[in-house]
């Protein structure tokens, strides 16, 4: 049975991702992995699992729509009073322009998550994690970031009135910090190394809930957050008429997203009214690339390097047995991209009107890489964030000209309008 938590949630349980016969009560939410299986090398996140047996599931696809992902309450974990800030139902644009200028056969579609409250993708995460430490009586929220999971953290608990800290790295671009301290947030940078070990002493002293990671072995993450990316899997299979795609290209760090929509479409199947999951192609950094590698070796997890890259949301240098779970099971690939092919990307979707920060971007580069064959039908690359989170992007002008034709008409000349 359902619980009869706030919010009509169908969801009964979490159930281990090391071995799906194993499962745990709802709350509280196990935040460190799978107790049973996780050890010092690898930690096994945990999922919700619900009771889809009954109407009610189905049913939610044919529901008005509000315009916000707490439409689909049912199929999400519970969610807190007040938590929606209007996450969700964001557009999928007709990319065939781009699909003819790289000559592509067939359709190509962004959907593109930079329209949600904080420009990312992570709404929809952090309206499922933040519910999950208010409906936990917690008295606040840590969470280790380099920008878009804690500025996102930061507008949930604003919104509910929760304090939140948000350790940040001191890498992230300096915009992101009066970005966080808008919101109320505590923001605090220190070295990347030192971010895990100190969101755990601060769960411990504190008693603030963690809604990004704990575990230093592998990623584990929140067991309710990726939920809230199936959203992006039901909303696709509805604005492309009830259809699937063929192949979904995801920016990928941890591969909480990657296995959010995978899941989405995989419930979509489960309850008839889809006939197959798509194949997931992760995009990762070529510079580091951790769930390629534990691919390549057939591995649950695997750390890599921290090579040089720009694209700092997804620069991960550890996996998530997640991401694995996703490509696995899809029939897909993950695929390193150069760092030139993600500024490619980023500057082809940003002259078609598309302007994403460079990790937003690698969806579309990972399609634009050489040998890269998906499978034929629809294609889908999602857009995770603005590109008002990179840092010198595209720098702004820094000498003024003077106010005559003669002095612009070079500069004219050298943008392409004379």
């Amino acid at each position: 049975m359902a619980n009869d938590e706030p919010g009509g949630s169908l969801a009964v349980a979490q159930r281990s991702l090391a071995d799906s016969s194993i499962s745990y009560p709802l709350w509280p939410p196990l935040t460190e992995g799978d107790p049973r299986f996780s050890t010092e090398k690898v930690a096994y996140p945990l999922e919700v699992a619900y009771d889809l047996s009954g109407p009610s599931a189905a049913t939610a696809f044919d529901a008005d729509r509000s315009g916000s992902m707490v439409d689909w309450q049912p199929l999400l974990p519970p969610l807190a009073p007040g938590i929606d800030l209007g996450a969700g139902s964001t557009p999928l644009i007709d990319g065939s322009a781009v699909a003819v200028q790289l000559g592509l056969d067939g359709e190509l579609y962004f959907k593109d998550e930079s329209q949600n409250p904080t420009w990312s993708h992570k709404d929809r995460l952090n309206t499922c994690a933040v519910s999950a430490a208010a409906l936990s009586g917690a008295p606040g929220v840590v969470v280790a970031s380099s920008g878009n999971h804690g500025a996102s953290a930061a507008a949930f608990c604003a919104r509910i009135g929760m304090p939140c800290v948000v350790i940040a790295s001191a890498e992230a671009p300096p915009a992101i910090a009066g970005f966080l301290r808008a919101y109320g947030a505590s923001v605090i940078p220190v070295p990347t190394p030192a971010r895990w070990p100190l969101v755990r002493e601060i769960v411990t002293r504190l008693g603030f809930h963690p809604v990004s990671n704990l575990t230093a072995s592998a990623h584990t993450g929140h067991p309710f957050g990726p939920e809230g990316y199936k959203t992006i899997a039901y909303e696709c299979f509805l604005q492309l008429g009830r259809r699937v795609p063929a192949a979904v290209f995801v920016p990928c760090g941890y591969g909480e997203l990657l296995f959010g929509v995978w899941k989405g479409f995989t419930e979509l199947a489960t309850l008839g009214l889809a006939s197959h999951v798509p194949a997931m192609f992760a995009s990762e950094p070529g510079a580091r690339a951790p769930l390629h590698h534990a691919l390549a070796t057939a591995r649950d997890v695997a750390h890599v390097a921290a090579g040089p890259t720009s694209a700092f949301s997804i620069g991960t240098t550890v996996g998530s047995y997640r991401g694995v779970i996703a490509v696995r099971r899809s029939g897909g690939a993950a695929i390193p991209v150069p760092e030139q092919q993600l500024t490619q990307a980023r500057d082809i979707l940003a002259r078609h009107g598309l302007w994403q920060e460079l990790s937003g971007s690698a969806g579309l580069g990972a399609l634009m890489t050489p040998g890269v064959s998906p499978p034929d039908g629809p294609i889908v690359c999602i857009l995770t964030s603005s590109g008002f989170k990179d840092q010198n992007s595209y720098p702004g002008e820094t000498e003024e000209l003077p106010g005559t034709w003669d002095a612009i008409a070079g500069r004219l000349r050298d943008d392409g309008i004379l």
